[in-house]
């Protein structure tokens, strides 16, 4: 069997449906596209508030299944500050939503010390949060954020100084970070592993252990918004490098792409999962994209330690790494 996400139940094609049917019933709204929205200060006009909400996702079915919960709140924190990251702006403070299935303070705390780890990291603050106990609606836990940051109006990165010829400079990521969970699951699950058995690549670790890797969190932008010029922001988060055409029309030649993590190679054995799939579900080891233009090379590789993986082609040639065609 060929697993892919959307017979794992995560159908990219219908969610971007569901987006778009709700999208279609709100009206009081502001420009919907990009990582996360942007809203104009009526008491400052020279900057704009940027604002992003993310959750956990199904990562915590592999922390209850470790009862190991003090990393997914780092997953929490990244999710959204990386979102924050995309328009050029800086994280400046988060609201955490924990949903229990019943009250359990350990488990509470435990959460806890990653939002911590993932605010400091990310050099912001929480400021509040909302917990709520769900029996009938909640399985363990839910977690969930929302990060706020500001940018200057004529710092906005918004992608529309991309052009043909321009870099891609990819940003390692450490592992599957918080999406494709549930078919990294499915995989494991259906392969007869359990996530407690050590990682075959990686004998030190449990596979539960490598699946719960933290989410990086992508500080390095923000030298890199302050030292180059930089035309383009992307995370690769759910549904893979079709991120990519999220900040622009144009196509994307990912010719010499980052090494996936071993996590990938597994998944992708056991699972039997073509390489168009796994470059549309997963990070593939990038886990965040810049576009530069080709004289900020050597200064933005510099700065985050990144490696050039490809350049933008024309509109018509798609998003393709090697001779994989993503679209």
């Amino acid at each position: 069997m060929h697993w892919t996400y959307a017979k794992a139940g995560v159908d990219i094609k219908k969610e971007h449906g569901v987006i778009k049917a709700l999208s279609a019933e709100i009206k009081r709204k502001k420009d919907l596209r990009g990582f996360c929205g942007l809203l104009e200060l009526p008491f400052d006009p020279q900057h704009l508030l940027a604002i992003s909400t993310d959750g956990v996702g199904s990562k915590v079915l592999i922390a209850a299944k470790l009862d190991k919960w003090d990393t997914i709140g780092i997953d929490c924190i990244a999710m959204n500050v990386n979102d924050i990251y995309c328009v050029g702006a800086t994280p400046l403070a988060f609201v955490d939503y924990l949903a229990m299935e019943k009250p359990d303070e350990r488990i509470a705390a435990e959460v806890g010390k990653g939002l911590e780890a993932g605010a400091r990291i990310s050099d912001m603050h929480i400021v509040s949060g909302e917990t709520a106990i769900m029996p009938e609606v909640v399985n363990d836990l839910d977690l969930s954020g929302t990060c706020v940051g500001y940018v200057k109006k004529d710092k906005v990165i918004r992608g529309e100084k991309i052009e043909v010829g321009d870099l891609v400079l990819g940003m390692k990521s450490s592992g599957v970070h918080s999406n494709g969970l549930t078919l990294a699951r499915k995989v494991v699950e259906n392969a007869g592993y359990k996530y407690t058995d050590p990682f075959p690549l990686n004998s030190t670790r449990s596979i539960g252990e490598e699946l719960l890797t933290p989410t990086r969190i992508y500080t390095e932008v923000l030298e890199l918004l302050k030292r180059c010029e930089v035309h383009g922001l992307a995370h690769i988060t759910g549904s893979g490098f079709l991120k990519l055409g999220r900040i622009t029309d144009f196509g994307f030649d990912i010719h010499n792409p980052l090494a996936p993590n071993e996590i990938f190679t597994f998944l992708q054995e056991q699972g039997n999962i073509t390489d168009e799939e796994m470059y549309k579900t997963f990070n593939m080891g990038m886990g965040f994209a810049v576009v530069i233009p080709a004289r900020e090379e050597q200064e933005a590789v510099r700065i985050t330690r990144g490696k050039i993986v490809g350049e933008v082609v024309a509109k018509d040639k798609g998003i393709a790494v090697g001779d994989v065609t993503v679209v």
